[in-house]
């Protein structure tokens, strides 16, 4: 049996621009759109030209894609003027898009309220944007904006917008959920409806997660009759986001219902690269990924509970509904208080530790994990410092630089101004060496304290110089003046791998001197470093 062509559009240059604190510089556009086109998306929607002059700019560079049309937004033309001498259909037309997609309202609500204009002046200006475009052989698509809404309220004439598109030749006719308020039971009825009167061939889904139910309204338009769906990379887009095409992608090549039914252009091997491209789009907005999304998330196939991890690693189908390889991401067993001994000696086998299932040396570091997160450590989240304790507990980590004393001084200006001042003493091959340095706050002081004097630091001076703290958190655990002080830090260096470090105590500098010197400790260690004399 043939499989139907689904066609994927990708909304991520304009939709997720939406996004709250989100801000897409040009090379930022073309990024984004280079890797699009290599994971094979059939549509790249780069923005819409004249709105703004990133936009406008992006549309003016040449850009050879090799998968994927480009394509420009925009809205339908004004009344009171023809298609000819509307200039943002011209700003459209002039960008040299082999693809456009015009918005215009479906709604009668919407029509009255947010146009002023009559039904009927709506669909003629639907029906001579449509017109305007198919003339100069563009591939045209009308995004009917609050289609389910308005089909809700009144279906006969949400049903004539589509028509006035459709019947002056658009190729697509996209079925937009602006609100986000529908649900995949009405999807299912509205777009079977929809599909007697407009081909499925010629029918898209533009979803908005409101209700969570984005990815699952997609998928319910495609099985009710829709062939494209649009989308945004991680879900980017205003309020609650769009339909994620992390999770979209992947289903239709690894879920039976839709990759036995079901094709679309991008290859079976640029599915691995969905991971690396959802972490990419949040390197480029400099922001922390979401560690809990489908798929592609960094705790998407992470198992914590002992008898979990038992099953799993006897056979992952108990508990992986795919294998995480086949999209880029990889498994990941966590240690915490629940860790049983499957999830220490899975642990270690993965920081390359190769030990026996009977050695004592496996119960002792299970205890003492157990014993540290009874006082407040969590090594959830702070890898780093557990694969320290592992490999001090198992003999295979040297000492590095030793912490003999510090000073930490808060210091109040009569301007106002908070800093603190540093000391440090620090110890390698057996010579003392004063560390100091300021901050604007403890562990921005005792860390500039170090790296003020890293050249002092003798032979590991070389490998601490590219070190960089990316992020410092502080939790209280309890209250009272006895409270516990957790202090997780977030570093990296120019190789670019982050790793986690965390310290605990009932003094909030001592959590974070602990913190801070896991991290020097494993930095030196992953850098091959020498043992201190």
């Amino acid at each position: 049996m043939s499989k139907e062509r689904v066609f994927i559009f990708d909304t991520t240059l304009r939709d997720g621009a939406q996004t709250q604190g989100v801000d897409f510089s040009l090379e930022d556009k073309v990024k984004i759109a280079h890797w699009l086109d290599k994971l094979g998306v059939d549509y790249i929607e780069g923005g819409w030209p004249g709105a703004n002059p990133t936009d406008t700019e992006f549309f003016q560079r040449k850009h050879s894609f090799k998968n994927a049309k480009l394509t420009c937004f925009g809205m339908t033309k004004r009344s009171g003027r023809s298609a000819d001498n509307d200039t943002g259909l011209s700003a459209l037309l002039n960008s040299n898009t082999p693809a456009v997609c015009l918005v215009g309202k479906s709604s009668d609500f919407h029509v009255k309220v947010a146009l002023e204009i009559s039904n009927e002046e709506n669909l003629e200006n639907i029906r001579e944007s449509a017109k305007h475009f198919i003339k100069a052989k563009k591939e045209f698509m009308f995004d009917a904006e609050h289609f389910f809404d308005g089909y809700k309220s009144n279906s006969k004439y949400a049903i004539s917008c589509l028509k006035a598109a459709y019947d002056e030749g658009a190729r697509w006719i996209v079925l937009c959920d602006t609100n986000g308020g529908t649900l995949p039971h009405e999807i299912t009825k509205i777009v079977t409806e929809v599909s007697k009167i407009i081909p499925g061939k010629n029918l898209g889904i533009h979803a908005h997660d409101d209700t969570g139910n984005a990815v699952a309204n997609s998928l319910a338009a495609v099985l009710a009759g829709a062939r494209q769906i649009q989308g945004t990379i991680n879900g980017l887009g205003e309020r609650c986001g769009n339909a994620n095409l992390m999770s979209l992608i992947p289903t239709f090549f690894l879920k039976q219902d839709f990759c036995s039914n079901f094709e679309t252009n991008i290859e079976s091997e640029n599915i691995k690269n969905l991971t690396q491209c959802s972490r990419l789009l949040d390197e480029i907005l400099n922001r922390k990924p979401n560690q809990h999304l489908p798929y592609v998330g960094a705790a998407a196939f992470s198992h914590k509970g002992g008898l979990h991890v038992s099953a799993v690693l006897k056979d992952p189908k108990t508990y992986e509904h795919i294998n995480p390889e086949d999209v880029g991401n990889s498994r990941n067993i966590v240690i915490s208080d629940q860790s049983g001994k499957s999830n220490i000696i899975s642990r270690l086998k993965s920081i390359n530790i190769n030990i026996e299932e009977n050695d004592p040396r496996i119960k002792k570091l299970l205890n003492e994990v157990k014993d540290r997160e009874f006082n407040g450590y969590s090594y959830d989240g702070a890898d780093a410092s557990f694969e320290l304790l592992a490999r001090r507990i198992t003999g295979k980590i040297p000492n590095y630089i030793s912490i003999t004393e510090y000073d930490v001084i808060v210091k109040k200006e009569s301007s106002g101004n908070i800093f603190s001042i540093a000391k440090a003493y620090l110890e390698v091959d057996g010579k003392k060496i004063l560390c100091q340095g300021e901050g604007n706050g403890p562990v921005n002081a005792l860390d500039n304290a170090i790296r003020a004097n890293v050249d002092r630091l003798a032979k590991y001076s070389i490998y601490l110089k590219d070190l960089k703290l990316v992020d410092y958190k502080v939790r209280i655990l309890n209250t009272g003046t006895e409270a516990v002080t957790r202090v997780s830090i977030e570093s990296t260096d120019s190789k670019g791998k982050n790793w986690f470090t965390i310290g605990v105590s009932t003094n909030i500098i001592e959590a974070s001197f602990k913190a801070l010197i896991d991290s020097l400790d494993y930095k030196l260690f992953k850098d091959n470093a020498p043992a201190s004399l």
